[in-house]
């Protein structure tokens, strides 16, 4: 298990940008598989974008071109850089992590992650 803390929610205009960070703890390094979700109103939970052990990225189609995904192993930190919000985008955000794999070819499924944050909101604003 790894304990994870989200941050950088807050309320933008549409086309804005916020950049939400995820602190990993009790883990040694960050070599597994992580990702961000949201849960809007009234929504289920949707994957946004995944992560793996390397370093590799993978979006959802709602995220393609406006998220970028990174991890800081220095800083035991994953980030979610949001540009050209849109007020559908208006959610809360999870970040999630399954320290037992490193490859993560269903990534945007929720059950394959042991960890989660007690996460962010976002909120746009049109």
């Amino acid at each position: 298990q790894v304990q994870l803390v989200e941050s950088g929610g807050g309320s933008v205009q549409a086309g804005g940008s916020l950049r939400l960070s995820c602190v990993a703890s009790g883990h040694t390094e960050m070599n597994y598989c992580m990702a961000w979700f949201r849960q809007g109103p009234r929504k289920e939970r949707e994957g946004v974008a995944g992560i793996s052990s390397d370093g590799r990225a993978t979006y959802a189609h709602v995220a393609k071109d406006r998220f970028t995904i990174s991890k800081d192993k220095a800083k035991n930190t994953m980030y979610l850089e949001m540009n050209n919000l849109k007020p559908e985008d208006t959610a809360m955000y999870y970040c999630a992590a399954d320290v037992s794999r490193w490859v993560c070819p269903l990534w945007s499924w929720p059950s394959e992650y042991s960890s989660w944050g007690q996460g962010t909101q976002v909120t746009v604003s049109s």
